[in-house]
């Protein structure tokens, strides 16, 4: 059965109580094969927001790993995006700082506001629930470092200044694509993504037309994109995963069927607070380019935004084709709190966050990654 998505400035806590009732009493491996972590809640009063606890095993998917982010995934980010002189000596630093990250126990992390997504999105922040979070934190895992992902200056300025305060440090991550007014100054690539949207032999998915064997063949599409094109290293979502996250609200599907109506493309978006994002992206990619899949789910995504009056952060990746849409970018950060655990741990983030700014971004912003 498919319920509506809390959208826009809806109850973002009845989005925490959605994911709480998926998660908590079943394995991360039940939906997320390559994932090793807990899923945890920290709640003040009626406000409560999940968190991913790693005791130390990395497990695959960067999404709950700083090792495995900067330095198993960053590896093969280097090796795929950057000119053959500059990947091979970036590639040995990073190899050797794998290293150190495992021997510092990086992984040995709470993630607050985690829900195992490529990108996540914020409440409004509230100085006072932001310690007592903070506060229980420290209190239930007082080994563990704390962490909050996908932050960046332009949509989360407030939460990064509440969070400095509190002496958290910011660690670059990676560089996001937003879209403030999707299809503002009409760009002419979204122009011809419309057009095609209008001329494509697929048939339109609806959000209320998902059922049965399609939570399947999603899984198959997301895989023979993120898993099998892309990286290894990105979350293995599962059936139960697209199944359970569709029917409580917290995913909302659209894709493309062929004339026999078997999915062969699909896009997930995930909203809060009016910023939209596209965590899941899958299509065949033994058809034909011509067919313009990843075109036709985008502007999907950019058109569903219009109409609502939100705005979009499209994460990282295939950066080209977002600036030519109006994409901007924009740095991501992780805020860390780490005053409280191991020296080594402290000096191993410490020496990574030099790296990053002194390295990372400049080369991030140079070749446009």
């Amino acid at each position: 059965m498919y319920i509506a998505s809390m959208h826009g400035n809806g109850d973002f806590f009845a989005r925490v109580r959605a994911y709480a009732s998926i998660h908590q009493n079943l394995p991360t491996s039940h939906f997320v094969g390559n994932l090793n972590t807990r899923i945890e809640m920290l709640a003040h009063d009626d406000a409560a927001i999940p968190c991913t606890v790693n005791d130390g095993d990395p497990g695959e998917a960067w999404v709950c790993s700083p090792s495995v982010t900067y330095g198993s995934y960053l590896a093969e980010e280097i090796e795929r995006y950057l000119p053959h002189a500059l990947a091979w000596p970036a590639g040995r630093l990073c190899a050797i700082y794998l290293l150190m990250l495992e021997g510092a126990q990086l992984d040995r992390c709470v993630t607050l506001n985690n829900w195992m997504l490529s990108t996540n999105l914020f409440p409004r922040p509230d100085p006072v629930t932001l310690d007592r979070w903070i506060g229980e934190a420290r209190q239930r895992w007082p080994g563990h470092s704390i962490w909050l992902r996908s932050l960046n200056m332009r949509q989360n300025g407030e939460w990064i200044s509440l969070l400095l305060k509190r002496g958290f440090r910011l660690l670059p991550s990676r560089q996001v694509y937003l879209f403030d007014e999707p299809g503002r100054g009409a760009h002419a690539n979204i122009r011809r993504d419309l057009r095609l949207l209008q001329t494509t032999p697929l048939a339109a998915a609806r959000p209320e037309d998902f059922s049965g064997s399609d939570f399947a063949r999603i899984e198959t599409l997301y895989a023979m994109l993120y898993m099998n094109k892309y990286s290894r290293f990105n979350p293995r979502y599962r059936e139960d995963f697209f199944r359970r996250w569709y029917e409580k609200g917290l995913l909302e599907l659209q894709g493309f069927r062929d004339s026999d109506g078997v999915l062969q493309a699909v896009v997930g978006t995930f909203s809060q607070e009016g910023v939209l994002t596209a965590p899941i992206v899958g299509y065949n990619t033994a058809l034909p380019q011509s067919l313009g899949l990843y075109r036709l789910l985008m502007v999907s995504v950019l058109l569903l935004a219009m109409q609502r009056g939100w705005s979009v952060n499209l994460s990282a990746g295939a950066a080209q084709f977002k600036r030519l849409r109006g994409g901007q970018a924009e740095i991501e950060y992780s805020a860390v709190l780490d005053s409280h655990v191991d020296i080594r741990h402290r000096v191993t983030l410490s020496l990574l966050r030099q790296l990053a700014y002194r390295i990372g971004i400049p080369l991030m912003r140079k070749f446009q990654l």
